[in-house]
């Protein structure tokens, strides 16, 4: 029993840390690293803190199954820097924008430092990392859920915990 134990740990590991060379490779093919990445731990802490505007740049449908608590829909495919609800930010307190990896919220993050914002962030793996590490997300009606959009079978793959839904 003890062998088996142990057995399933090695295995555990080796998994995860192949997912995460996974997520690593996926993002130096797809992002430049033009605005840094912040962790889901970092911004867990700030979040805690209450001392952070949080971005999601995913589309209003994908929001609406799941989402970072206190973020704020900005959407990718219709988002304008010139929008009233951006305008109306501090542009000088961190701002963390974040998609399901990460890679659409790099672009969202570029558009935002050219509108002026100083402190912006993507957040590393997006909202299947955030999931991934046992952090809590939640529906349009507030509630905590375990459904995740993922836009499609193929990128559900990145996703290790909750449920996929696309």
């Amino acid at each position: 029993m003890k062998h088996r134990t142990i057995l399933f740990l090695l295995i555990f590991i080796a998994a995860n840390g192949f997912a995460q060379k996974k997520l690593d490779d996926l993002l130096q093919k797809h992002n430049t690293q033009s605005i840094p990445y912040i962790s889901v731990e970092e911004l867990r802490m700030f979040q805690m803190n209450d001392i952070v505007t949080i971005l999601d740049a995913r589309e209003p449908e994908e929001f609406r199954i799941c989402h970072i608590e206190s973020a704020i829909n900005i959407g990718f495919n219709n988002f304008s820097a010139e929008e009233e609800q951006i305008q109306k930010l501090n542009k000088n307190i961190p701002v963390v924008v974040y998609c399901s990896l990460g890679i659409r919220s790099e672009e969202i993050g570029e558009k935002l430092k050219k509108a002026g914002f100083t402190h912006v962030k993507n957040l590393y793996g997006g909202i299947f990392e955030w999931k991934n590490t046992g952090y809590p997300v939640i529906d349009s009606t507030g509630k905590e859920t375990e459904n995740v959009h993922t836009f499609s079978k193929h990128w559900s793959n990145y996703l290790r915990a909750g449920n996929p839904v696309y």
